[in-house]
């Protein structure tokens, strides 16, 4: 399998180039997952990363490779978006609450 040295910018990591596996496309994994051990023999914390485009050219405009960036909330955005699923509940509404709505000029 084929392997690109890639950058990784923020995070224990910051500044470290290290190869990483190239998919069938050509591109490494949109997310990149570290597993760090705990020192006290607990469940490892797991470090997050996101590919992001590492430039452009000045005068084309063409992609200049990748790198990644360290992702300090480490969500699990890897779930398939299809156009007919309903958006995730944000935390600061409640579920089963209605939505604000303006005041219809029937109402009054």
């Amino acid at each position: 399998m084929k392997s690109e040295d890639t950058p990784f910018e923020g995070g224990p990591l910051d500044g470290r180039v290290l190869p990483v596996l190239l998919g069938m496309t050509g591109h490494p994994p949109k997310v990149y997952r570290v597993p760090v051990p705990d020192a006290a023999g607990g469940p490892p914390t797991v470090l997050v990363y996101r590919r992001v485009q590492a430039g452009q050219s000045k005068r084309l405009g063409l992609h200049q490779g990748w790198k990644y960036q360290f992702d300090p909330e480490g969500k699990k955005s890897d779930k398939l978006k299809w156009p007919w699923s309903k958006p995730e509940a944000k935390p600061d509404t409640q579920p089963g609450a209605t939505p604000r709505t303006r005041p219809d000029d029937a109402d009054e």
